[in-house]
């Protein structure tokens, strides 16, 4: 048994040099960028942060537009349902009732799908923007010498010669002229 023990340290010991050569790690040559500002600085970001703004008023519009018809007619509704002071109403009053439900139902309907596409349309431009980022860091850590790059909101404090976001929003401005601020439409599942 003691061979045994005696034999394992042995190997043991003469792997361990090796495997700790092996790991040895280069310094950390540090690079920080603030992807707030690039991500609302960047040319095109701009142009799609004011067509979403834009999207965003028309949904406002239209949902106070659909809430005042929905609050006039609400109130006709109960004018009547009142005036019978404790009648059961009749046919029509009962048809104006259940039109008006639909009506509030199908509101609810045009309001929660144009909230999703506004939604969908924000991460696909999010998404653009991540997919031409990420080749931008390593180009830029080639460029400025830095194995590690950090958001600038991560850090506590940093030198001014770190800080790389004067690069990454170049590059990003010259391989993302554009964006596309509508997102393709969801493929749907069509059953058997």
């Amino acid at each position: 048994m003691k061979t045994l023990l005696v034999s394992a340290a042995f190997a043991a010991a003469l792997v361990a040099p090796s495997a700790a050569s092996a790991q040895a790690i280069p310094a950390a040559i540090v690079a920080v960028v603030d992807l707030d500002r690039v991500t609302s600085s960047c040319n095109a970001c701009k142009t799609a942060s004011a067509a979403l703004k834009s999207q965003v008023t028309t949904f406002e519009g239209r949902r106070n537009s659909l809430a005042t018809s929905l609050q006039t007619e609400q109130k006709s509704i109960q004018t009547a349902i009142d005036a019978l002071k404790g009648k059961e109403p009749d046919a029509a009053l009962q048809a104006r009732v259940k039109a008006f439900q639909a009506k509030a139902q199908s509101s609810e309907q045009e309001l929660a799908g144009q909230q999703t596409q506004i939604q969908r349309n924000q991460a696909y431009i999010q998404k653009q923007i991540q997919d031409k980022l990420n080749p931008i860091y390593s180009q830029v850590m080639t460029k400025r010498g830095a194995n590690l790059l950090v958001e600038v909101g991560a850090t506590l404090a940093t030198a001014q010669n770190v800080d790389v976001t004067n690069d990454v929003l170049a590059a990003l401005n010259s391989a993302l002229p554009t964006l596309v601020t509508t997102a393709p439409a969801t493929s749907t599942p069509q059953g058997r």
